[in-house]
């Protein structure tokens, strides 16, 4: 009877491990802290794993910050979204150890972070993307401009997201340099993942909240 209401607590969950929000990540280890059983998500990022109801699960990939899921009753699936660490070296990482399928989805990310520069030097958003990222342009604190000006008259402004809100370039004013985290550029193939709107490119903002 002990053996019964033992198992009865442990339960299979599923869920899926994606980075930039919908790119799946392949083969990133989710451990179950509990029972430690290990396993790896398969091509389209997804994964299934036997743990307790009260079970906290452990994701890593190499490449990404690591993240800690601590599992209730009410959670049934468990999406979770790695960071890509900044940097040439991570990106190799996470494209040598096959964990981004579509390289060039990767390779078309530019990524700064709060730990690289310090983004309180700056006066405003405009003037840190400005100072940062060479080949965006901010044009009169109306427009931000990724892959160059190809219309007179057509809109070729970038998707703006802040903590996964779309933003107008004007409203970012009211945001400090002080409270962001880190600041992820996707062009070309990357931002296709974001639809007619990411057309033009996009910009992730990722707030110290």
């Amino acid at each position: 009877m002990l053996s019964i209401n033992l198992r009865a607590q442990e339960r299979m969950i599923g869920g899926v491990v994606t980075t930039f929000d919908s790119i799946p990540l392949i083969g990133a280890s989710v451990i179950a802290q509990n029972t430690k059983q290990e396993v790896l998500t398969d091509s389209l990022g997804n994964f299934s794993i036997r743990c307790k109801n009260d079970d906290k699960l452990k994701v890593s990939a190499h490449g990404f910050y690591n993240q800690n899921v601590k599992l209730t009753d009410k959670i049934k699936f468990a999406a979770i979204n790695l960071k890509l660490r900044p940097g040439e070296k991570e990106r190799e990482f996470a494209i040598g150890y096959g964990h981004v399928a579509d390289t060039d989805r990767l390779n078309a990310i530019t990524s700064i972070n709060k730990n690289d520069f310090d983004f309180s030097h700056y006066q405003n958003i405009y003037e840190l993307i400005k100072a940062r990222c060479p080949g965006v342009y901010v044009i009169d604190n109306l427009r931000i401009i990724i892959r160059g000006m190809n219309s007179i008259n057509l809109d070729n402004s970038a998707l703006v997201l802040v903590d996964g809100i779309p933003y107008k370039a004007p409203d970012l004013k009211v945001i400090q340099p002080s409270q962001v985290k880190s600041i992820d550029f996707i062009k070309d193939a990357g931002a296709a993942i974001y639809g007619a709107r990411g057309a033009n490119g996009v910009i992730l903002i990722e707030s110290k909240r």
